[in-house]
């Protein structure tokens, strides 16, 4: 087991938002571990809101790569800012070319991440199995701190709400005429690449339904990009009941402190999947592609009550993602009747 203490620790993970916050079991760990050090974490900016008032974290550094550090004298001059703060161990969770460099640029002493991507630059690298998907995201980020002997019991994901997300809610939901009694039930349609989206008629169709027998508040949520502003468009225009559509409008910690209010979150494969784990709301989430390390064994939701909708269609373990030669057939082969069966199943509306 490793002995030597660090007096400060330099966490990092600059990929996306379910990513980070399935880390987040990993910085318990690792402030259990060492309960003494100064611990931070350094993320994009879209994912701060995940880290930001973690009770186990010091500091939050935030990397803008697609912004004011994109250059590379902008990552120079970062590099050159974080070397200031003498840290002495990083873990790099995510391996990237550019934060193998940036650690090697600090000079700090122990860096640690995997075999991949640059990993020359660090002092210890553990191979990168990730793509074989044989267990969950959250089980891998322990992986790499097996070089430190750190394991742990304990693997909950953890996200703190601020009370100004909580108010935001409180207000918005309000203005919307929704109050305490109402019983809400929120959808995502979007996400990061065609090969995730069920189709959105479908999507409204089940959300039609679910007014109709449970009487719920529908609330659709969608983030800035367009493929996700499209899809909640598409559901809006497809939907024959009123719904609620949040287009873009939401922080995490916000879209957090929503979900929170929610009886269920029914969700394509998708970061806000985990923020709904986070705060304890029950997941119904819908899954299309079937190869190793794309699939729910790796990215499915983790609550106790969760379940994924995942179906294989003979596509022999290769997913095409996006160039798809079978028109996404493994999504399309999901009906609304089977989903609307599966939440009576769940026995929570």
């Amino acid at each position: 087991m490793e002995s030597r203490e660090y007096k400060k620790i330099l966490l990092v993970r600059t990929d996306r938002l379910g990513d980070v916050i399935l880390t987040t079991p990993a910085i318990k760990a690792i402030r259990n571990f060492y309960p003494d050090s100064h611990i931070a974490m350094l993320v994009r900016p879209y994912t701060e809101g995940v880290v930001k008032g973690n009770s186990y974290l010091d500091e939050v550094i935030v990397y803008d790569k697609y912004g004011q550090h994109k250059s590379i004298i902008g990552s120079i001059r970062f590099a050159l800012e974080l070397k200031r703060k003498a840290f002495d161990m990083a873990i790099i969770f995510h391996p990237t070319n550019r934060m193998h460099i940036i650690a090697y640029l600090t000079r700090i002493p122990r860096r640690i991440g995997y075999h991949q991507n640059f990993s020359f630059l660090l002092t210890d690298s553990i191979e990168n199995t990730k793509h074989e998907g044989k267990k969950h995201e959250r089980d891998y980020n322990f992986d790499i701190l097996e070089v430190l002997g750190i394991r742990a019991k304990e693997k909950e994901l953890y996200l703190p709400l601020n009370n100004e997300a909580k108010e935001y809610v409180t207000n918005l939901l309000s203005e919307y005429g929704i109050t305490g009694n109402d019983r809400i039930v929120i959808i995502h349609p979007g996400a990061s690449c065609a090969s995730k989206i069920w189709p959105h008629e479908r999507f409204a169709k089940l959300a039609d339904k679910l007014i109709d027998v449970y009487g719920v508040k529908i609330i659709a949520v969608s983030g800035k990009d367009k493929r996700d502003l499209f899809c909640i468009d598409s559901l809006e225009k497809f939907m024959q009941k009123k719904g609620i559509f949040l287009r873009g409008s939401l922080d995490v910690q916000q879209l957090a402190a929503l979900l929170k209010k929610a009886l269920l979150f029914i969700s394509n494969d998708s970061g806000p999947v985990h923020v709904s784990v986070a705060v304890k709301t029950p997941v119904l989430a819908l899954f299309g592609r079937n190869q190793p390390g794309l699939g729910p064994t790796r990215w499915g939701p983790l609550g106790p009550k969760d379940i994924v909708i995942h179906k294989d269609v003979g596509c022999g373990g290769i997913c095409l993602a996006h160039n798809c030669k079978k028109s996404f057939e493994c999504l399309r082969s999901i009906s609304s009747d089977e989903v609307l069966s599966a939440i009576k199943e769940m026995g929570i509306l």
